[in-house]
């Protein structure tokens, strides 16, 4: 049995009132060995309604100046509950099913009836304790790491912290067990967990740190079969829809068909260059077109010929003004201006091994000079696209390294982005996410379930996440939100999980945090961002909605499909070495 405090004088609906014997006012109680706390807000309170347990919260108390005990000289205390749950069999099952009646008893809870209301105990995955009654926390990891997972707080309140707990408890108990089954990547757009957070950096951990600002940074490895992809290139060069997409295509189409073939890239730049030489419908773009072949090739001599050459408006046609007739290029492959000024270094070109990003630069160009001898396209719709192309190419080039197979994933891969420009910030996101999850979906397609996992944990996510930006295209903020949201729609049957930590909930778009399972909220004060939590957290109850902008450092409520009741948690601080990289400035001792 346990203490008798009090009997229900009212049931409307889910609300209970409970008036409170004298007693019941202690702050801390015995009885037969164990410790109950008394009755105050968010305490539970056990009511006996025949041989079932009814579990309530209590939601607030008053005294009841109306009615007053004439015999021991004081108003009468009650307290409203909200029943949360009940004990069947001494195991607790979330949910409203059983209410109680008039003149029920109310029993206090010990410390070990509430610890059960928080999940079977597991004293390896301790992260921190319940706020109020100071009870470990341990969590469901079996349930927790199975579902899409959201951290939010303002900057300071703690969310780092929280995150680094997770995953380093997860590590703690489970590394030895994980195996070839499960690989976590972290997109670190802070540079939060570039040392020993979460795993000692070794066998089971790889840091790349990138930088775009020059050649000193890490390179993330990617394979040809992700890199050369005519829908990545199009949204990566915001390639329009009706020109400069189909352009890309045929680059692709081409490559892929080709690619084979002993120096089909070299015969490939030869003809076409012949062709637009021979041409008898030249056009003056040709020129330019053929001096960037000529630097990307490394045909020096064809370059400096080419260089020499201009465009007769008049007659429309190529020509050698300062050479001796035949100075014009007259078109087909007798004609004597181009046999005796061009054929030879045409001829000598001899591509050596290329980086796929000069051969990418290659490509475009020659399929743009084919193309105009072929009347496909208009120079000027696809020359804006070259820009683009020479522009991303060269922060690209410093981030990434194309091969021909994919290296080995380690256990955990973060993805620094500290050093990084705010394109590339953008675009590797978006890169690593199509990468990753193709491939994990590739592996695990005839698996059911998936015999392996994967987990992507974004910090910082409202950077790539959010319908707010206005520094990019619509059809590029489309094509990275649908591929988010088809992960967080699709990736768990696939055993696919992301993990999110924001600042600012309500900037992420509004599908992808309404098919979160999992939330720890710390403290959040904007209107905006509060309001999208009581739209989207069925779980989370009006007291503790109440609580979130009033939340101390580190301090969070847990609540979603992992966990039978809301809980507000206070969690531990990491140790040093094991924080992450984002602890406040001490302006005692740096102004002293």
């Amino acid at each position: 049995m346990s203490i008798e405090i009090g009997e229900v004088i009212s049931v409307k609906g889910t609300n209970i009132i409970v008036k409170l014997y004298e007693e019941s006012n202690k702050e801390t109680l015995f009885y037969n060995g164990e410790k109950f706390n008394g009755v105050s807000i968010q305490e539970f309170i056990l009511i006996r309604r025949g041989f079932k347990d009814i579990v309530a919260r209590v939601q607030g108390e008053y005294l009841d100046e109306r009615l007053k005990d004439e015999e021991n000289g004081c108003y009468i205390r009650k307290v409203e509950l909200v029943p949360i749950g009940y004990f069947l069999f001494d195991e607790f099952h979330e949910g409203i099913k059983h209410l109680p009646m008039i003149r029920d008893i109310a029993y206090l809870m010990s410390d070990t009836q509430v610890k059960s209301i928080f999940g079977k105990a597991d004293d390896n995955f301790i992260v921190g304790e319940t706020l109020t009654e100071e009870i470990p926390v341990s969590l469901p990891w079996v349930k927790l790491f199975n579902t899409h997972i959201g951290v939010f707080g303002n900057t300071g309140s703690g969310k780092s912290n929280t995150l680094t707990n997770l995953y380093t408890t997860l590590f703690k108990n489970k590394l030895e067990k994980f195996g070839d089954k499960s690989h976590f990547v972290i997109i670190d757009f802070n540079g939060e967990y570039t040392n020993n957070q979460l795993i000692s950096k070794g066998d089971y951990k790889k840091v790349y740190q990138l930088d775009t600002r020059n050649n000193d940074g890490d390179k993330f490895p990617l394979s040809n079969d992700v890199f050369w992809d005519e829908e990545l290139f199009g949204i990566l060069f915001k390639a329009t829809e009706n020109t400069q997409k189909p352009f890309l295509k045929r680059v692709v189409t081409g490559r892929n068909k080709f690619k084979d073939f002993p120096n089909s890239l070299e015969n490939y730049v030869k003809s076409t260059i012949l062709r637009a030489l021979t041409s008898t419908a030249p056009k003056k773009e040709f020129v330019e077109l053929i001096v960037e072949i000529s630097k990307l090739t490394d045909s020096k001599s064809l370059e400096a010929t080419i260089q020499k050459m201009a465009w007769h408006g008049k007659d429309g046609k190529l020509y050698f003004p300062n050479f001796i007739p035949p100075n014009y290029l007259s078109g087909g492959e007798n004609d004597g201006a181009y046999i005796i000024h061009c054929k030879p270094k045409v001829d000598s070109i001899k591509i050596r091994q290329l980086s796929p990003f000069t051969e990418l630069k290659l490509r475009i160009n020659t399929q743009l000079l084919s193309d105009l001898v072929s009347g496909y396209v208009q120079f000027d719709h696809i020359q804006p696209l070259l820009k683009r192309v020479e522009a991303s190419l060269i922060a690209l080039d410093r981030v990434f390294e194309v091969a021909e197979e994919q290296p080995v994933t380690k256990l955990l891969s973060v993805i620094s982005l500290r050093k990084t420009s705010q394109e590339i910030k953008k675009v590797l996101p978006l890169l690593l996410a199509k990468f990753y999850y193709g491939a994990h979906k590739q592996k695990v397609m005839n698996q059911s379930p998936p015999e392996q996992t994967f987990h992507m944990i974004i910090d910082e996510a409202h950077n790539i996440l959010s319908t707010q930006s206005n520094r990019e295209s619509e059809s590029w903020k489309d094509y990275r939100l649908e591929l988010f949201e088809e992960i967080i729609k699709e990736g768990r049957k696939f055993g696919f999980f992301l993990t999110l930590s924001s600042q600012r909930p309500a900037d992420i778009s509004p599908t992808i945090m309404s098919q979160l399972h999992n939330f720890f909220i710390h403290r959040l004060v904007n209107d905006r961002d509060l309001k999208l939590l009581e739209n989207t957290i069925s779980s989370l109850d009006e007291l503790s909605r109440q609580m979130i902008p009033n939340l101390s450092k580190g301090c969070a409520i847990i609540t979603g499909t992992s966990f039978d009741i809301p809980m507000v948690v206070q969690f531990k601080e990491m140790s040093d070495g094991s924080r992450p990289d984002s602890d406040d400035i001490d302006l005692k001792s740096l102004w002293k």
